[in-house]
């Protein structure tokens, strides 16, 4: 965040579980300004949200009310204050809460997520992306490969959300990497990408063998010293090849683009290519920031 004051027209915020970010915006969606904390939703009681907000938003308020459009956990019923699920199909954007602030120089307000009661779901955060797309790609109809902890698959048609679906890869991840006992054998910032190919499609080929084929991981470590980064790139092709054989039913026969991170759109590219996919990349930092600048401006409207 610079030094320099830097007066906001409004206020775009993105507060997950784990981190928090804030952009200062012009009203016609320029970022003039940006600020992160690690302050997650997670690790906050609740009359901790508004001082932690204001602590990294001071110097972009003046005297006059400045707008808050926020999305992700922080409207979760354990967050600052709930937006309730929309119900599936509708359109990603619907009408955002307000939220009570005692500091009188903003006004906040939180998007909602959205939830599927047949095959139980819920999303939140990936909907402002959605929106962000849509805004972008108004016509598009296929499915949306959403990368992160909680990968979501998601079915677009006629610029609604009709159904999706969450697959844990990500977390799964991280838990076997960093808790079972192959955080022994996967160590390692390197990797290895003919290994991560190779699982991709030894997973799609056989998906009921996922289990034995990640303590193949850790046997192959021990027998054959295999280095970690080609096991860590097996373990992240094995799960990733589960997921997208899990997938089957949504993909097959759509256009598919993927909204993430660099870095992980560009793993899932790779493995869908395996299947004769091409996906579009978008990065979902931007499509958030589009997806609550659209908020915005339906609320001033």
């Amino acid at each position: 965040m610079s030094g320099e004051k830097t007066y906001a027209d409004w206020i775009a915020v993105d507060w997950g579980t784990s981190n928090l970010r804030a952009w200062a915006m012009t009203s016609d969606g320029t970022v003039k300004d940006c600020a992160t904390s690690d302050k997650g939703m997670g690790t906050l009681a609740k009359d901790a949200f508004e001082p932690t907000l204001i602590s990294i938003t001071e110097q972009w308020l003046g005297a006059s009310e400045t707008p808050i459009i926020a999305c992700g956990m922080v409207g979760a019923r354990q967050g600052w204050s709930e937006a309730p699920y929309r119900t599936v199909p509708t359109t990603p954007h619907g009408t955002l809460s307000p939220c009570k602030t005692s500091d009188k120089r903003i006004s906040m307000h939180i998007l909602p997520g959205l939830k599927q009661d047949n095959s139980p779901d819920v999303m939140r955060g990936e909907e402002t992306q959605i929106a962000g797309f849509l805004a972008g790609n108004p016509d598009f109809d296929g499915v949306l490969c959403m990368p992160g902890t909680h990968t979501k698959w998601v079915h677009i048609s006629a610029k609604e959300v009709v159904s999706f679906q969450t697959v844990m890869t990500g977390e799964l991840f991280a838990l076997l990497s960093k808790n079972s006992v192959l955080r022994h054998s996967v160590g390692s910032e390197d990797w290895d990408e003919d290994a991560f190919l190779d699982a991709v499609s030894d997973t799609l080929s056989r998906p009921e063998t996922v289990t034995s084929r990640l303590f193949q991981i850790r046997a192959s470590h021990l027998l054959e010293s295999t280095d970690a980064a080609t096991s860590k790139a097996r373990l992240s092709g094995t799960l990733i090849g589960a997921e997208i054989a899990a997938t089957r039913p949504y993909w097959l026969g759509q256009n598919i683009a993927l909204i993430g991170a660099p870095r992980l759109n560009a793993l899932y590219a790779k493995a869908m290519e395996k299947q004769g996919l091409t996906p579009v990349q978008h990065t979902g930092d931007d499509l958030t920031l589009k997806g609550l600048t659209a908020a915005y401006q339906e609320l001033v409207s």
